[in-house]
């Protein structure tokens, strides 16, 4: 990926509006080619994220993989186990890169993601047994663990807080879903305080996804619809108004006098689906301080390019809010929506994971 002819990087700009800017891929080729050290050098990002359906991609879409299966398959013939071990030297090896961000930020910025498997998604105990296995085996302080926005996964968030486990909630889309995230982050860090424990090196940030909002609900709509193309940002940013009611009302007081960090909210799926669309609509429009977008590379090429880096949630939420009021005049049930959204989500991974793991399998002679 060429770097855009720029003296100064729009995401610099993007850093000093109060967001960060997250990488939503990772493979080994970018670690091994040095190109996410560069990318993290020359400013464009402060943090990375990964998936199911990203290593996916990543294992089964290149040999370059191909030396670590050999050698999984003289540890092991549990094709998750094999995948672990495989993926966590690609996130310990993008921790590293990232280390710096982290030292320089104070604990602030600089996190790399590894998501506990779809299976679980249900089960808070083993969500929470997997999520400080993976946080201890990768063994790096800038690392989240991904845990889904279910009800399990969020008394799993609770717990995991509480033990001093990073966690990014993940595949969340409702404002239901949003606050119940940010409560189990809060009542995290209200255990760790009662028993004495520190809460300034915690963080967590709450994936709240877009652009699928705006796939699933534009063809709900009349054709020529004004409404078309402005759910997912409207949805968005009443999001982000609840965070901003959330931390800094009276609950919250004594855990920031503890040194507790906000969760952010980090937008997430912000690639634009719809050519109709601006290929940086979902960036442009969701620009705010405490906030964090993670980009497919495309995305993020077409914000180097022509991204605008003035902030945009605050003057357009009236605005955004009228919009979902409109929606919901049209007839739109966007909690019927947005759970369905979670629920395919799930299932999207899940298959994903299923493919990857029995590609690991066949490579591992399992």
């Amino acid at each position: 990926m060429a770097s855009p002819a720029l003296a100064r990087p729009r995401t610099l700009d993007l850093l000093e509006a109060g967001q960060s800017i997250w990488l939503d891929t990772i493979s080994r080729a970018m670690l091994t080619s040095g190109q996410l050290a560069a990318m993290v050098r020359d400013g464009w990002i402060t943090g990375v994220t990964s998936n199911p359906s990203i290593f996916e991609k990543a294992i089964s879409g290149s040999d370059d993989y191909a030396s670590a299966l050999a050698d999984a398959a003289l540890r092991t013939r549990d094709p998750y186990e094999a995948f672990v071990a495989i993926a966590g030297d690609d996130i310990r090896d993008a921790c590293e890169v990232l280390r710096p961000i982290y030292d320089r930020a104070d604990g602030a910025d600089g996190f790399v993601s590894l998501e506990v498997p779809p299976a679980i998604a249900f089960d808070t105990a083993a969500t929470v047994a997997e999520g400080e296995r993976l946080f201890a085996a990768i063994g790096r302080p800038n690392l989240m663990i991904k845990v889904p926005g279910t009800p399990e996964g969020f008394e799993a968030v609770e717990q995991l807080i509480a033990r001093g486990v990073n966690v990014n909630i993940t595949l969340l889309f409702g404002l239901g879903q949003y606050e119940a995230t940010a409560g189990a982050y809060l009542r995290g860090l209200e255990r760790r305080l009662a028993l004495g424990l520190p809460v300034d090196r915690v963080a967590s940030v709450a994936s709240f996804f877009v652009s699928r909002l705006d796939t699933a609900v534009d063809p709900l709509l009349p054709e020529g619809s004004p409404l078309r193309g402005r759910a997912a940002v409207a949805n968005a940013r009443a999001a982000y108004q609840r965070f901003e009611a959330i931390f800094s009302g009276p609950r919250w007081r004594p855990l920031s006098a503890a040194g507790a960090r906000v969760q952010r909210p980090l937008w997430a799926s912000t690639g634009t689906k719809n050519p109709a669309y601006s290929d940086v609509l979902y960036v442009d429009e969701l620009v705010a301080p405490h906030t964090v977008n993670t980009l497919p590379v495309g995305t993020l090429r077409a914000v180097l390019d022509h991204g605008a880096t003035a902030p945009t949630i605050a003057a357009g939420l009236a605005g955004s809010l009228r919009d979902l009021e409109g929606l919901r005049a049209a007839g739109i049930d966007l909690d019927a929506v947005t759970a369905r959204l979670l629920t395919d989500g799930l299932a999207a991974f899940a298959t994903d994971f299923a493919k990857l793991l029995a590609r690991i399998a066949a490579a591992i002679g399992a």
